[in-house]
């Protein structure tokens, strides 16, 4: 698909890697809807956008929520081509820590935000995409999901955020192929060590010391460099149920 003909909604739009993903369509000439639960971060992002932007509140594991957020996008703009779905948390926990076993509510927290919210935005966008009209690939739109090295090399703590992942990798090829009889492609980019907000808290000689797990580049991945993808995977019609590793070529330790 052109960029240019594209109204995209990206969850996790405020911030980190769903911000360069927005920056990077709208620089394309694509209108985008910024979903997110930072409601300040969001309306001064889509205010800085202009016409072609706007914000919605969203709380991805809510049904009532996302639908309100397809709404507001249909109302705005008329269509949905494209769903880049970036919202997602790590919450790093052992199974078996100093204070027992992980609550059970801490596991399944992880699992429903990156998970079952993912799959919760991609039913109801897609019901969207299903009604355009096909362009001359017989394309109707394009699901982005975002994966992680973790979800293959996950590190000690992370199994819940591994899990999510894993399962996120998973369901790719399944929904690609169901959504083949419709025009709709289904992608997912498993990204590794990148400068987010969450990377950024950590002192500066923590970042030096993960980007030097990277074989090349010799750094942590930049937010625009996925949004650089996210942008290709929707122009290329050939891309379809695949897991694309965008990591410099790293592999996860243990720790």
């Amino acid at each position: 698909m052109k960029t240019s003909d594209v109204v995209a909604v990206v969850t996790g739009g405020a911030s980190g890697l769903g911000e360069a993903t927005i920056r990077a369509l709208a620089e394309g000439g694509a209108r985008v809807s910024i979903l997110d639960l930072n409601e300040e971060r969001g309306e001064q992002l889509a205010s800085e956008l202009g016409k072609d932007a706007v914000f919605c509140k969203t709380d991805v594991t809510n049904e009532a929520s996302v639908q309100a957020a397809i709404d507001k996008t249909m109302g705005a703009f008329g269509a949905i081509h494209a769903d880049i779905n970036c919202a997602g948390i790590g919450d790093p926990c052992k199974i078996l820590g100093k204070e027992g076993p992980i609550p059970l509510a801490t596991f399944n927290r992880v699992v429903q935000i990156n998970l079952i919210g993912t799959v919760n935005v991609i039913r109801l966008a897609s019901e969207q995409m299903a009604k355009n009209t096909p362009n001359e690939e017989g394309e109707r739109g394009v699901v982005i999901n975002t994966s992680s090295a973790a979800s293959t090399e996950g590190q000690i703590g992370q199994a819940s955020y591994s899990a999510s992942k894993a399962g996120i990798n998973g369901m790719t090829l399944p929904i690609a192929r169901e959504f083949a009889k419709i025009g709709i492609r289904v992608m997912t980019i498993a990204p590794g060590l990148f400068l987010t907000p969450l990377l950024m808290a950590l002192p500066e000689k923590v970042l030096d010391s993960l980007g030097q797990m990277v074989p090349f580049p010799n750094r942590l991945g930049k937010p625009d460099e996925f949004g650089m993808l996210a942008r290709h995977i929707v122009e290329n019609p050939m891309l379809n149920g695949e897991v694309i590793r965008l990591d410099g070529a790293i592999r996860m330790q243990a720790r």
